[in-house]
């Protein structure tokens, strides 16, 4: 099946007052494990992630074309800056272009700026545009421009250029192999605390979804390992190099 909701939540029980496990943007694929009467226990494809969405309509014949570039996009009801809807799409989006007028493409029931995508093979390099999500509200489970979480941040950007990654950042710190140590850290490494992970754009600056501070933020490297360390009680656990293992 294909998620055709613009953000889908995926709890982590059949019910939306339970946690927030993840979500799934449009166009991601999942398979259904078993239905009940108001929601669908679900295996998310690309990371294998099992929780409960609300039994909808879903859809079995999208073949996306083309993903979401910016931190999200306006969408229209029709191909101009007039018809504008209180809608908008998130980063990584994955849609299916119909047609095309002006500078407007279609999708689903929707138009949208070419300027907001990219065709579905390209890639970018990796976190060049993890920027965009300064000041994004944190949210547990969250992976949009409306909240995020820690480790959402990282997977969204693997994903984005057709890598994989786990989701949860206990994953994510055994995935990523090699280690760095701390004097030698640079730009795109991952800093892994007990449920936690960064991403440094620098050898003196990170960017991480931070709990405490309820938002995306940037902060220096030693500043953030000594309020962890002071606030949580937690030390770095591992900094990893950000190459994947193949």
């Amino acid at each position: 099946m294909i998620n055709n909701n613009l953000i889908l939540n995926v709890y982590k029980n059949k019910t939306s007052k339970s946690p927030l496990s993840t979500q799934m943007l449009y166009g991601e694929k999942f398979k259904i494990i078993k239905k009940y009467k108001k929601f669908i226990k679900i295996k998310t494809f690309y990371d294998n992630y099992i929780g409960y969405v609300k039994n909808k309509k879903y859809k079995t014949d999208i073949k996306p074309t083309h993903k979401i570039l910016t931190l999200s996009a306006n969408l229209y009801s029709k191909p101009s800056k007039k018809y504008k809807l209180n809608k908008k799409i998130s980063f990584g989006s994955c849609i299916k272009i119909k047609k095309m007028r002006n500078n407007f493409l279609s999708f689903d029931k929707y138009w949208i700026n070419k300027k907001n995508i990219i065709p579905i093979e390209k890639t970018i390099p990796l976190f060049s545009k993890l920027k965009i999500f300064k000041n994004v509200k944190y949210k547990w489970g969250g992976k949009t421009f409306k909240g995020i979480d820690c480790s959402g941040l990282v997977q969204i950007f693997y994903k984005f250029n057709n890598k994989f990654c786990p989701r949860d950042s206990k994953d994510q710190m055994k995935y990523f192999r090699k280690n760095v140590k701390i004097n030698k850290i640079k730009k795109n490494n991952l800093i892994f605390w007990k449920g936690h992970v960064a991403v440094s754009l620098s050898n003196k600056e990170l960017i991480h979804a931070y709990g405490p501070r309820k938002k995306v933020v940037i902060m220096n490297i030693k500043e953030t390992i000594n309020e962890i360390e002071k606030k949580s009680k937690l030390k770095v656990k591992f900094i990893k190099n950000e190459k994947p293992r193949n």
